[in-house]
């Protein structure tokens, strides 16, 4: 199965964002025509490791690590905080609070996976983020193009920028409520098998952090 760890913001946290992108992407949210797909409210996380695809019967022995690496560390606290976008292609939202202890739990998850073997890409020790809409390739490719013919037209006009680094210069300025980070979850993601042909998540286990009851 294809497999990563994450993190997940509260429902609060969720529905204050679902707030903000209203506001920035307006009908695109409810009807983002081809090539843009939205993240669903209940897949949006911040990946800790992206282990790849991994043996099923690597998995309970992973989990059992997890809970030894992870499970005496203390909760912290998160919000969501900033934009930004890679590439005009993928809008994300950043991260404030104990961003530093994010990166411990990160490299926590990392330790275990190494220990049974699986690989691991540590995503939170860099610049950690919560993905919200991805544009397809070829969307980002019409863009550029109509960047480039605005150009040629008026070379000394600003560049043209895509739709998603608009909403995330829109969102630079957004703060979200705060929650608490109690447990890390190590999910299952099976390619196409989602909405508008994106990813389906399941949840494997849920692990939690010390003293925490999820």
């Amino acid at each position: 199965m294809r497999l990563f760890t994450a993190v997940y913001p509260s429902p609060q946290a969720l529905h204050h964002l679902d707030l903000a992108l209203t506001g920035v992407g307006g009908p695109a949210v409810d009807d983002p025509g081809a090539g843009l797909r939205w993240v669903p409210a209940g897949q949006r996380h911040v990946t800790l490791s992206f282990h790849g695809e991994v043996p099923d019967g690597a998995v309970e022995g992973y989990v059992e690590s997890l809970r030894r690496e992870v499970g005496g560390l203390a909760p912290f606290d998160l919000s969501l905080a900033g934009s930004g976008s890679f590439g005009g292609r993928t809008l994300w939202v950043g991260l404030g609070g104990a961003v530093e202890r994010l990166r411990s739990l990160a490299a926590a998850v990392d330790a275990a996976a190494q220990e049974t073997g699986l690989g691991g890409a540590d995503r939170a020790g860099g610049r950690a983020h919560l993905t919200v809409a991805r544009a397809s390739s070829s969307a980002a490719r019409a863009e550029r193009g109509r960047a480039r013919r605005s150009r040629r037209r008026d070379p000394g006009a600003p560049p043209v920028p895509s739709r998603l680094e608009d909403w995330a210069r829109a969102l630079a300025v957004y703060r979200g409520p705060v929650w608490t980070v109690g447990a890390v979850r190590v999910v299952a993601s099976e390619l196409g098998a989602g909405r508008s042909g994106g990813p389906a998540h399941s949840e494997v286990a849920a692990v939690p952090l010390d003293g925490h009851i999820d």
